[in-house]
């Protein structure tokens, strides 16, 4: 036989093993949650495109329940669906599925040394103690926050009344606050520095979502190219070296009796373990959590403002009821402060509704489950992805009045005053929710109340105001491209 002949016959017989067994994988566990069948080796493709993830759970979810299985290859992936199997999961079972699975990209991309890695517990642990230490949620970081609302209202009453996009006003206001934290530092508007921190942050993120980052997630074979490598990561790097000169600036300024923000307490942090043996706290571990900070806490709180403006432009009745009952607390001698949210109960259901309705997260970050586990029926194995689906507890009916629609009074009581709602969790829910959820919520509410106060923001001329059924529309495209007008408000006072 001649050798060609062999290597051709040795290909295919290989490439017949490898989908027997990936038949056989996907197959042979007939306690997982049903699903659509895959295919051999390339398992449900269609419904791993996050894109479309919405549109695609909810129709599986009609079709096989509160929970079900599509693959990504040979792997079996189980999407959790409507409020009560996301809580069971991950509040009734938080130490079950608290894990997260391994991303490649992710993982080569911080070595492991961030929160999605095995070492997430130490260094969230730490992370939240010295966010806590340095005022987060406290009245140090409220008077920050008030602080930056006077800059941002400034920006604003600088448009004059004509048509502007807040994108980049909100952006630079929720990244100064962050980087009050982190760097302790405050950047004018205008300011290169800022500006590099935000085009920097947004790369970030773009390059981890990119076409390329989910093929080589798929197949991570392919990150041991080094100019595939490259390209993946590339847009990460530009925050990466924004981040690496403040942390050798830090190194050499650094006071061990006055630390300045949450760079000098890590430092100091690795000062305290340097003589362990490969410490969790170290220079590339302060890189990447820095850098996560930053990614997780400026896009989606700014992207969050930026949809509730266009959205008080649609519904000139809501925007006009926050404006009043502010205008009733504060008499427009100062702005709206933390201690008055039960007296502006309707105004934080705007706040909340908002969330709900832009529902920015559709399927949170993947967790993955720790052990074996038999969960409502279904046998999950070990280190199994887990999709918390958080659009539909977002949505779902048996918790909301009228799920598809924008109504305030589904966090109000019959009193009128505000009330919490358990399925309310765009910061997902459990041991994995939002590191940044105390800081975010302070943002919303302080910000959104600030520019109420002052402003009354309307639609350009000629733009079509929509109805109540937003969440049909596409607001992805609203916060990246809505332009609104802000008129400057005469408080009575």
């Amino acid at each position: 036989m001649e050798p060609s002949t062999i290597l051709v016959l040795s290909v295919i017989f290989l490439l017949t093993l490898y989908i027997l067994l990936s038949w056989s994988k996907q197959h042979g566990n007939p306690s997982l949650p049903p699903g659509p069948a895959p295919i051999p080796v390339l398992g449900t493709p269609k419904y791993m495109d996050l894109r479309a993830a919405t549109q695609n759970f909810q129709k599986l979810s009609q079709k096989y329940g509160s929970i079900f299985t599509i693959w990504k290859m040979s792997e079996p992936v189980i999407v959790l669906c409507g409020y009560d199997t996301v809580k069971d999961a991950l509040i009734n079972h938080a130490e079950q599925f608290s894990a997260r699975p391994l991303i490649p990209v992710l993982y080569v991309s911080t070595k492991g040394y961030a929160f999605n890695g095995p070492r997430w517990r130490p260094l969230r642990r730490f992370a939240m103690t010295s966010l806590r230490n340095f005022g987060m949620g406290k009245k140090t970081m409220e008077t920050r926050v008030l602080m930056e609302s006077n800059y941002l209202i400034q920006a604003v009453s600088e448009t004059g009344g004509k048509p502007f996009n807040p994108t980049m006003f909100l952006a630079s206001a929720v990244g100064n606050i962050i980087s009050s934290v982190l760097f302790g530092e405050h950047f004018d508007y205008q300011d290169k520095k800022l500006q590099d921190l935000l085009q920097s942050t947004s790369r970030h993120i773009k390059g981890f979502t990119s076409p390329l980052t989910m093929i080589c997630n798929v197949l991570p074979v392919l990150l041991k190219f080094p100019s595939i490598r490259n390209k993946a990561f590339k847009e990460s790097y530009y925050l990466q070296r924004f981040v690496t000169k403040y942390i050798t600036h830090h190194k050499e300024t650094l006071d061990p009796q006055s630390p300045r923000d949450f760079i000098d307490y890590y430092l100091l942090k690795i000062q305290e373990v340097e003589h362990e043996k490969d410490p969790d706290f170290c220079d590339t571990s302060l890189l990447m959590i820095v850098v996560g900070l930053l990614a997780a806490g400026t896009e989606t709180t700014a992207s969050t403002l930026k949809f509730s403006l266009v959205l008080m432009a649609h519904y000139p009745d809501v925007q006009a009821k926050v404006q009043q009952e502010i205008d009733e607390v504060t008499k427009g001698i100062r702005l709206p402060e933390i201690m008055d949210k039960p007296q502006l109960s309707y105004t934080n259901a705007v706040v909340h509704e908002v969330q709900r309705v832009l529902d920015l997260a559709p399927t949170a970050l993947f967790h993955a489950v720790t052990e074996d586990i038999k969960f409502r029926g279904f046998t999950i194995p070990k280190e199994a992805t887990i999709i918390p689906f958080i659009s539909s507890v977002l949505t779902d009916p048996s918790q909301w009045e009228t799920p598809e629609v924008f109504n305030p009074g589904h966090f109000l009581d019959e009193d009128g005053q505000f009330r919490t709602r358990l399925a309310f969790m765009p910061f997902s829910a459990g041991k994995r929710v939002c590191l940044g959820e105390n800081l975010a919520r302070m943002e919303l509410f302080l910000l959104f109340s600030a520019l109420l106060q002052k402003f009354t923001f309307t639609l350009p001329p000629g733009t079509e105001r929509k109805d109540s059924k937003f969440l049909n529309l596409n607001k992805t495209e609203i916060i990246a491209s809505g332009e609104i007008l802000a008129v400057p408000r005469a408080l009575s006072k």
